[in-house]
């Protein structure tokens, strides 16, 4: 088959990305209502949607864009050389897009205000490393399933899923979905003071990542 239009691996990645974050801020949006004060419980209806969200979106645009929705991701195949820099940085701005349109649906569709900014501060040193942690086992993550491409989807789900869990900051591990969530003052957001430190957090996380899996997995140095 021919390599999907540039249009088409565009359109993938603002669809897949807003999906995942119309999955995260709603789902922690409903969380919250029905968990009757129980953050525990809210996490983890946010935890399984989000997951699970994961899986059906890069088993289905996988085959047209790769299903990236994150622009470390995105990077990781610049580095590997497997997607041009113009490429690569439509792919950042499709992405970028796609989250802020999945943030303002969500609120949309929950009857929130469709602006909002987020007032939920996640700072400190622990914060950081949690999100260099969450952002290097996904790239470490992606990078070891291509021994087994056709279980990617499920790899990167459960990851996302634990790392909700083990990780002090909730596994942002995506810059664009940062961005995005800086503008919801729901469950899921991040004040936007808060928000440059994740992102050069995940940055680092994912070109630390990018430099180990060529020779952890005995691939081509990048």
């Amino acid at each position: 088959m021919n390599e999907p239009s540039l249009s088409r691996r565009l359109t993938a990645e603002a669809l897949g990305t807003a999906f995942l974050l119309t999955a995260v801020v709603g789902s922690g949006v409903m969380g919250e209502r029905l968990a009757g004060g129980n953050d525990a419980l809210a996490l983890l209806g946010n935890t399984l949607s989000t997951a699970t969200a994961l899986i059906v979106l890069i088993s289905i645009f996988g085959p047209v864009s790769g299903a990236h929705f994150n622009p470390v991701v995105t990077g990781h195949f610049l580095l590997r050389r497997e997607i041009g820099a113009a490429t690569a940085g439509l792919y950042v701005v499709a992405q970028l897009a796609g989250a802020i349109g999945g943030v303002w649906l969500a609120h949309a569709m929950f009857a929130l205000p469709i602006l909002e900014i987020s007032e939920k501060m996640r700072a400190g040193p622990a914060q950081w490393l949690a999100e260099f942690v969450a952002t290097f086992g996904l790239v470490a993550t992606i990078a070891g399933a291509r021994h087994a491409p056709d279980r990617t989807p499920l790899l990167v789900g459960l990851y996302i899923a634990a790392a909700y869990w083990f990780t002090a900051s909730t596994s942002f591990a995506n810059p664009a979905v940062t961005v995005a969530r800086a503008l919801t003052n729901t469950f899921s957001g991040i004040a936007p003071l808060s928000a440059p430190g994740f992102i050069v957090a995940q940055i680092a996380g994912a070109a630390a990542a990018s430099y180990v899996a060529p020779w952890l997995f005995a691939e081509r140095r990048i």
